[in-house]
């Protein structure tokens, strides 16, 4: 720390006087306040000034800009006689380098501000006038009703609906001696069970009726989590419950009448529908649905599981109506049984919009003297379920990466070979070709196949130090683009001059650094918040790099969902391109700290995997 104290400064301000304004030239230098504190503000469009934070004794300002030339985003203030040590970038980065301590420190409050940054733009759209007060994050405990209406087993169907119609709802909790719950009586029930049956028994009770097949939630869960599994399960009433403990009861209405969000309705209309075309129409509404989201305040998380999930439930009802054309075209059931798979930001649980369609089958192996048929067969269907994606708004793979290509459209065995042939073989051409498959996930049909597929392809790459490197060469061929001075470089072509492309600048980069450690670790996952969060739990990464890196793709799956329903909205194809200088100081501010820390993932990424990259 010699070398340290020899090259910083030490400076005093007076109470109430400023360190550097709003707009000022970077210091190129990192302020630690050694005693006193001070405030940090912003100036307005009306050149209103507003706090936005405090620094007290140990902590830090300028870190936004000290690597750069840009201006300050904001000024700094002593709140009280101050005393700062100054440190120049230069001799910063020595310290981080050496010193683990200081590196963790910093890395935590950094990534406490990134967090903060990140809340503040979910929360506060460019535009507010667009935009209800209806704030995502509500908690199941919130909503849910309670106390639960409750029975037991043996008690006769004529009293529960008494009971039912005097306290007006529509369920009843089937509960034990115990008061655990055991099952669950609706109006359905009530209706398709008992009025609907011409053999009506004498006595029928809760036991013969109720649903045993119980979907619950945690009083702490989030309101997206419960319409998640509403969604995904096709059901109107969720239990409530803390271990075996019955808490309360959450229904469809209590989420409609909290906000007026319209997924569960397409879901609806989508499993109503019996042909292609009115598949396309109901799909059209998954895109009121993330505009609704947008408009709730949803986080980008949040809106990427819940749009995945509807058009999860269109491939789905689309696979299904394919099957029955194919059976009334006169080709029969599928030879054996199969799976079909997604793959991109598809299979990573992250598309937000209609993209490109990358897909494939996985199906069964069959005897010699049958592969040829059974392969026509499942390209048959692989064409017809495409085809049924693009009408309903999936644009076709330029690459011909879809189910209606033998190459993607193989038996157990056959996808084993290439696997192996990938990792054994490893040109350009086939690390390519990984990038592109190693995120597949199940969609339909028989999941063993994609499960059994993807423990194979993780022991595989346990295996091969080398096929993981070159994943990671590959990435690091293209770094994240930033100038000398940690500056955003943006593109000089003509169509894009004065932009960047989010997805191949940096969010590209975050998937496939995390899909390398996730492969190495032997993760399942495919989601990269889902990959993050176990390698986190690993400490793989430490918490503060962890919720560093976790805030920078929040921030940028952000922008990039903003910008392609304002492009869709204009009637444009969303690009990913973003112009930095359109966004306001904060935005800016958030964006420049996604780069630094996906360039920063890239660095650990090639050390870890690669010890010559620096």
């Amino acid at each position: 720390m010699t070398q340290v104290a020899q090259n910083t400064d030490l400076r005093h301000y007076l109470k109430g006087s400023y360190v550097f304004r709003q707009g000022d030239q970077s210091r190129q230098a990192l302020f630690i306040i050694a005693y006193g504190s001070a405030e940090v503000a912003v100036l307005d469009e009306h050149d209103r000034e507003t706090v936005a934070g405090l620094r007290q004794e140990g902590e830090f300002f300028g870190e936004t800009v000290f690597l750069s030339e840009e201006p300050y985003p904001g000024s700094v203030r002593a709140l009280s006689d101050l005393t700062c040590l100054v440190i120049p970038h230069r001799v910063f980065e020595e310290v981080l380098a050496r010193q683990a301590d200081f590196l963790a420190q910093f890395n935590r409050i950094l990534a406490e501000r990134m967090r903060v940054l990140y809340h503040s733009l979910a929360a506060d759209p460019r535009d507010s006038t667009e935009f209800h007060e209806q704030p995502m994050h509500k908690r199941i405990a919130d909503l849910m009703s309670k106390p639960v209406l409750t029975a037991f087993p043996k008690e006769e169907i004529p009293e529960l609906a008494k009971r039912m119609a005097a306290q007006n709802v529509s369920s009843l909790v089937i509960i034990n001696e115990k008061q655990n719950p055991v099952g669950l009586v609706t109006e359905n029930d009530l209706v398709n069970k008992v009025l609907a049956r011409s053999d009506l028994p004498q006595k029928l009770t809760a036991s013969d009726i109720m649903s045993t097949n119980l979907l619950t939630v945690e009083p702490a869960a989030f309101y997206y989590e419960a319409l998640l599994t509403m969604v995904r399960n096709k059901v109107k009433h969720l239990l409530v419950t803390s271990g075996d403990r019955l808490e309360g009861i959450v229904t469809i209405r209590d989420l409609v009448t909290s906000r007026s969000m319209g997924a569960l309705s397409v879901v609806n209309s989508i499993e109503a529908q019996k042909n292609i075309e009115g598949l396309a129409k109901a799909s059209m509404m998954i895109d009121r649905v993330l505009r609704a989201l947008l408009m709730e305040k949803a986080g980008s998380r949040e809106i990427l599981q819940i749009i995945t999930e509807l058009y999860d439930c269109l491939t789905r009802k689309i696979i299904q109506v394919c099957e029955l054309e194919m059976i009334a075209e006169g080709h029969g059931q599928p030879p054996v049984s199969y799976c079909w798979i997604t793959m991109g930001s598809s299979g990573r649980q992250e598309q937000f919009v209609k993209t490109d369609q990358d897909n494939g089958i996985i199906y069964e192996y069959v005897p010699e003297d049958k592969q040829a048929q059974t392969a026509k067969y499942f390209l048959a269907l692989g064409e017809k379920v495409v085809e049924g994606l693009y009408r309903c708004g999936f644009a076709k793979c330029k690459g011909n990466v879809m189910a209606s290509n033998p190459h993607w459209c193989r038996s157990f065995n056959e996808w084993r070979d290439a696997v192996n042939e990938w990792v054994d073989v490893l040109n350009p051409g086939n690390v390519r070709l990984m990038t592109i498959f190693l995120d597949f996930r199940y969609i339909s049909g028989k999941q063993s196949l994609c499960d059994l597929l993807r423990n194979f392809v993780i022991r595989k790459f346990q295996k091969s130090a080398t096929a993981l490197r070159s994943l990671v060469m590959d990435d690091l061929e293209y770094r994240v683009p930033l100038g000398i001075f940690k500056q955003i470089i943006t593109e000089k072509t003509k169509e894009h001059r004065n932009m960047v492309n989010l997805k191949t600048a940096a969010c590209v980069h975050v998937v496939d650094c995390l899909r390398a450690y996730s492969l190495r670790e032997g993760i399942l996952e495919t989601n990269t918040f889902k990959r993050l969060d176990i390698l986190a739990k690993r400490r793989t990464f430490s918490a503060d790099v962890a919720e560093s890196l976790f805030t920078a793709y929040e921030t940028l799956m952000m922008f990039r969902i903003r910008q392609s329903v304002l492009q869709l909205d204009k009637g444009m194809e969303p690009d990913n391109y973003i112009a930095p200088g359109d966004l306001n100081k904060k935005e800016k501010v958030a964006l420049r700290e996604a780069f630094l820390a996906v360039d920063y993932l890239q660095i650990l990424a090639g050390h870890s995997f690669y010890s010559n990259i620096g």
